[in-house]
């Protein structure tokens, strides 16, 4: 799993950051999550790939929307003929459409829209799923949680064939689908040769949001929480104002959670080449285990039995 931020500031872009975007590569599926202005020219300045079928849009504050008209336009002129899928909170179906329409011309490509509360799974992908949660800002809002299923056990080829005399083949994967097989005269139970589920990943982000007891619950265990942090401690009485965090809340959200990994975005335009003062704030709370997030970074997000490590990379 791989996660491109495509846009890192808060309200206002500035010369280093364009407003809230990031891109999530899954086994082949690339997942936009919010679409602020600009955000098709960053997908092409760090090459994520056009070849997207769902928008999932936190809430409709124009950072994080804005976006969304040229992108829809730039598809129309390649041509698209895909499906696409916008992804929203309840009772913001009609920005949308307008959003849709607003350089005058419906795309001619199909555009479905949902309007999803907190707990929809708001797309099934059979080995993953999309779920929104409750968050609180200053408008209709929601957060999304990727979670992927477990993974099946590891299959003990070498006791399967020194052991129990099996060969490969049928019998390998009737016994890794969790079915016995018969083999010489005896029962030969799944369990013998596979081993426990493995777990899957899950990957978090927020949008804009204060801290949240739903949050901490999604997160759970999360390889990676991607949280507001828009102040530091010297703004706390602002995040609280505009319903925001301070990268110390959301650190505290990744300690509470049992977060593996914190990053760090929608950064103010007060913190310009000041980033790394918030990040030391979050570090004081959840130590070794947060980065700022910048534009163009890109985060590998291994299984969790996987012997490759996290990594962080910023594209140039």
């Amino acid at each position: 799993m791989r996660v491109t931020f495509l846009g890192t500031s808060g309200a206002v872009p500035t010369t280093e950051r364009n407003p809230s975007a990031l891109l999530v590569e899954r086994e082949g599926d690339r997942l936009l999550f919010d679409c602020g202005e600009g955000t098709q020219r960053q997908m092409m300045r760090f090459e994520t790939g056009f070849d997207v079928e769902h928008i999932f849009v936190t809430h409709l504050h124009g950072d994080h929307v804005l976006g969304l008209p040229g992108l829809l336009q730039t598809w129309d002129f390649n041509e698209r003929e895909k499906p696409l899928t916008i992804h929203a909170p309840a009772g913001t179906r009609s920005t949308i459409e307008g959003l849709v329409s607003a350089t005058g011309d419906t795309p001619s490509y199909p555009i479905r829209i949902t309007q999803d509360n907190p707990g929809d799974v708001v797309l099934d992908a059979g080995e993953y799923e999309v779920r929104t949660f409750d968050v609180t800002h200053r408008t209709n809002a929601v957060g999304y949680v990727l979670v992927e299923d477990d993974r099946k056990g590891r299959f003990d080829r070498q006791k399967a064939e020194e052991e129990l005399g099996l060969s490969p083949g049928p019998e390998y994967s009737k016994l890794h689908r969790g079915q016995p097989v018969e083999h010489e005269g005896r029962t030969i139970q799944p369990e013998e040769v596979v081993g426990p589920p493995r777990p899957g990943r899950t990957f978090v982000y927020t949008g804009d949001t204060r801290p949240v007891e739903q949050t901490i619950e999604v997160a759970e265990d999360a390889d990676l929480l991607v949280h507001d942090a828009t102040f530091g401690d010297d703004h706390h009485d602002r995040a609280k104002q505009t319903a925001h965090s301070t990268a110390r809340e959301a650190a505290t959200v990744a300690r509470d959670a049992g977060a593996k990994r914190l990053a760090l975005t929608h950064l103010s335009t007060r913190y310009t080449g000041r980033g790394w003062e918030l990040e030391n704030q979050a570090e004081e709370v959840f130590d070794g285990r947060v980065f700022m997030a910048d534009d163009g970074m890109r985060v590998e997000i291994p299984y969790p039995d996987a012997d490759r490590e996290f990594t962080v990379e910023l594209i140039e």
